[in-house]
C-alpha cells in the first residue's frame, strides 16, 4: 500500500466523519473522535512494532495497512540481510578452516593493527596466546625488525628476521592488504633453509681459501718457466701457456667467489657512510684510462649526491659494469656513464654500444656462473661473477638493478638507489674523458 492510498483512506474516513456529525448536529465533535481514534490505532500498530523490532528474528505481526507493508518490507530486508551475513559468515569460517590447516603460520590483522585471528603454527613461531586475539599486534611481537618492517607499510618484499633466544628460529613473513586496510600475515619458520645456505657460503669460502695458496705456486712456478721461454721446448711452450692462462683465471675466479662471500656475509647490515660517487667514479676512470687507453669513456655528473654505503663494495660493482661494458663494445665506440637524480631516486647509469642480449637472457644474468654463451666468457676471460656481485653490492645498499639491452644495439644498466635525504649539493657540469 502507498503512502497515497493510506493518505485517501483517511481522508475519506474523516470525510464520512464529518457527513454523519453534520447529520446529527455534531460535525466537529465527530471529526475530533475520529482523529483520536486513527491516533489510538497508530499508536497501537507502533507499539507492536516496536515490540517485534525487539525480536527481528520472529516473523512480523499481521498488521493491515500501511503499518503491515512497512513491516512487510522491514521483515523482507532483514532476512536477505541475514542470507548475506550468513554467506560472508560462511566464507569466513571456511577461509579460517583452510588457514588453520596450514603448516605456516597465518594471521588476520585489522587496520588499527588488532590481531583479529590466528592459527596454532602462527602462534607458535610468534609466541602467541589464544587470549592475544584483540590486542595491538605490535604490543605482542617485540622484534625491531618486524616492528620496522610492518611501519613501514612497504610489503613488495618478504622480511626475514632471526628470532631472540638460544634457538635462534629464522623467520620469512609475507603480508598482503586486503578489505578495508586489512593485513594478512604467512610466517614461515626458514630456520632450515638459512643454515643450508650458510653452510654453502660457508663452503664455498673455505674451499676457494683453500685454494689460493696451491694456485698461486702453480702460477709462480710456471711464471719462472715462461720466464725464459729460450730453455724450454718448442712442444712444452704453448701447453705452458695455456697452463698459467687456466691457473690465473682461476685465480681470479676464486677471488671473485671470496669477494662475494664477504658481500653475502654482511648483507642486511646498515651502511651509513656517504660515498661520494663523483669521487669514485673519477678514481675507476682513471684505472680504465690507465689499462685500456684507447677507448673513450664519457662521464656525466649532474649531482654530488653521496650514497651511504661501503666504498669497496660500490668500487667493485661499477668496476664491473664497466669492464663488461669495455668487453662487449666494440673498439671505437664511446662507454656513457652518467649520476644523476631522476624519478625521486639517484641513477647510475652505464650505456655501451656492443653487441647487446637477447632479452630471454635478461633474467638470468645476475645468476652465478650464468653465461649467454660459453665462447663468449672464454674469449673476454670472465669469471661469470661479475653482475651477481653486482646484484648483491646493490642489494646491501637498498638499490636495485635494472637491465634495458637490445642485440646489435647495446646494453643499459642502471643501479637505482633511493633518495634517503642526503644533503644534495650543486648540479656538476659533465665530463668527458677518453
Amino acid at each position: 500500500m502507498s503512502w497515497l492510498t493510506a493518505a485517501f483512506r483517511v481522508s475519506a474516513l474523516l470525510a464520512v466523519a464529518a457527513v454523519l456529525g453534520w447529520y446529527y448536529g455534531h460535525p466537529l465533535w465527530a471529526v475530533s473522535g475520529t482523529l483520536v481514534a486513527l491516533v489510538v490505532h497508530w499508536l497501537f500498530q507502533m507499539r507492536r512494532v516496536q515490540f517485534w523490532l525487539q525480536d527481528p528474528e520472529q516473523p512480523p505481526p499481521e498488521i493491515y495497512g500501511i503499518w503491515g507493508d512497512l513491516l512487510s518490507r522491514i521483515y523482507q530486508q532483514q532476512k536477505k540481510g541475514r542470507e548475506a551475513q550468513a554467506r560472508l559468515q560462511s566464507t569466513i569460517d571456511y577461509l579460517q578452516d583452510s588457514f588453520a590447516s596450514m603448516r605456516d603460520g597465518v594471521a588476520i590483522v585489522d587496520h588499527h593493527g588488532v590481531l583479529k585471528w590466528f592459527n596454532d603454527p602462527a602462534a607458535q613461531l610468534l609466541s602467541l596466546r589464544s587470549a592475544d586475539a584483540g590486542q595491538t599486534l605490535m604490543n605482542l611481537v617485540r622484534a625491531p625488525e618486524f616492528l620496522r618492517y610492518f611501519n613501514l607499510g612497504d610489503f613488495s618484499e618478504p622480511l626475514l628476521y632471526r628470532t631472540a633466544g638460544d634457538a635462534g628460529t629464522w623467520l620469512r613473513v609475507e603480508i598482503t592488504r586486503f578489505g578495508d586496510g586489512d593485513r594478512l600475515l604467512f610466517i614461515r619458520d626458514v630456520t632450515a633453509e638459512v643454515r643450508m645456505e650458510n653452510v654453502r657460503k660457508e663452503f664455498v669460502a673455505n674451499v676457494s681459501h683453500e685454494l689460493r695458496t696451491p694456485l698461486t705456486v702453480i702460477s709462480g712456478y710456471l711464471g719462472t718457466f715462461l720466464s725464459d721461454p729460450g730453455g724450454l721446448g718448442p712442444r712444452y711452450l704453448k701447453p705452458l701457456q695455456q697452463m698459467l692462462q687456466q691457473a690465473l683465471r682461476m685465480e681470479n675466479l676464486l677471488k671473485d667467489l671470496l669477494w662475494l662471500s664477504r658481500i653475502e656475509g654482511e648483507q642486511g647490515l646498515e651502511k651509513h657512510t656517504p660515498i661520494d660517487m663523483g669521487a669514485l667514479l673519477s678514481e675507476l676512470l682513471d684505472e680504465l684510462r690507465t689499462a685500456r687507453p684507447e677507448r673513450k669513456i664519457e662521464l656525466e655528473l649532474a649531482t654530488d649526491y653521496k650514497v651511504p654505503g661501503d666504498y669497496r663494495e660500490l668500487y667493485s660493482a661499477v668496476s664491473n659494469l664497466l669492464w663488461n661494458a669495455l668487453k662487449y663494445s666494440k673498439e671505437g665506440s664511446a662507454v656513457k656513464v652518467k649520476w644523476e637524480r631522476k624519478n625521486g631516486s639517484y641513477q647510475l647509469t652505464v650505456t655501451d654500444q656492443g653487441i647487446g642480449i637477447d632479452a630471454m637472457h635478461i633474467p638470468r644474468l645476475t645468476e652465478r656462473f650464468y653465461r649467454v654463451e660459453d665462447s663468449r666468457s672464454s674469449a673476454t676471460g670472465g669469471t661469470g661473477l661479475g653482475l651477481a656481485i653486482v646484484k648483491h653490492v646493490a642489494a646491501t645498499h637498498g638499490a636495485s638493478l635494472q637491465i634495458e639491452s637490445k642485440v646489435g644495439q647495446g646494453s643499459t644498466f642502471r643501479l637505482v638507489f633511493p633518495d634517503r635525504g642526503q644533503v644534495v649539493g650543486a648540479q656538476r657540469p659533465s665530463a668527458s674523458v677518453a
